[in-house]
C-alpha cells in the first residue's frame, strides 16, 4: 500500500483519471461532514453495526472498480480506518492501493478540533458538502 498525502493523492487522481476514489467513511459522514468531488462512499463499517466486513468491503470495491488492477485511493476521517480497509483490499488481492494520510480532516488541534493541522480540507483541496 502506498501512503500519499492529500496533495500527492489530488495529483495522482488527476493523473490517473481513471483510478477509483473511495471515501471509505460512513454514509453520513461522507454527506454532512463533506467529501472531495467524484468519490465513491463504499463504508469500511456502517451503522449501527460498526463491525467491518473485510471480505464484503472489498467485493462492494471489486464491483465498483471493475477489477483488482486498477488503481484505488481510499480516504476516511483521519488516515486511519484507510489502513485497515487497504490492508483488506490488498489481502483481497488487489494490487494498486493508496492510502491519504490524515484524511479528509486530519488531525486533532490542541482544541480537539479538526481541518485546521493536516488532512484534505486543511490542504484547500476541493471538496463538497450536501
Amino acid at each position: 500500500m502506498k501512503h500519499l498525502t492529500p496533495k500527492e493523492a489530488w495529483a495522482l487522481l488527476q493523473q490517473q483519471p481513471d483510478a477509483l476514489f473511495v471515501d471509505v467513511r460512513m454514509e453520513i459522514e461522507s454527506l454532512y461532514v463533506g467529501r472531495p468531488p467524484g468519490v465513491e462512499n463504499i463504508p469500511w463499517y456502517e451503522y449501527p453495526d460498526l463491525t467491518p466486513d473485510p471480505a464484503a468491503f472489498a467485493a462492494a470495491v471489486e464491483r465498483e472498480a471493475g477489477h483488482k488492477d486498477r488503481t484505488v485511493v481510499l480516504i476516511c476521517r483521519s488516515g486511519k480506518r484507510t489502513v485497515d480497509a487497504g490492508t483488506a483490499l490488498e489481502a483481497a488481492g488487489f494490487s494498486h492501493v493508496v492510502n491519504v494520510l490524515h484524511g479528509f480532516e486530519g488531525e486533532l488541534n490542541d482544541r480537539f478540533h479538526r481541518s485546521s493541522i493536516s488532512g484534505w480540507r486543511a490542504d484547500g483541496l476541493p471538496w463538497e458538502q450536501m
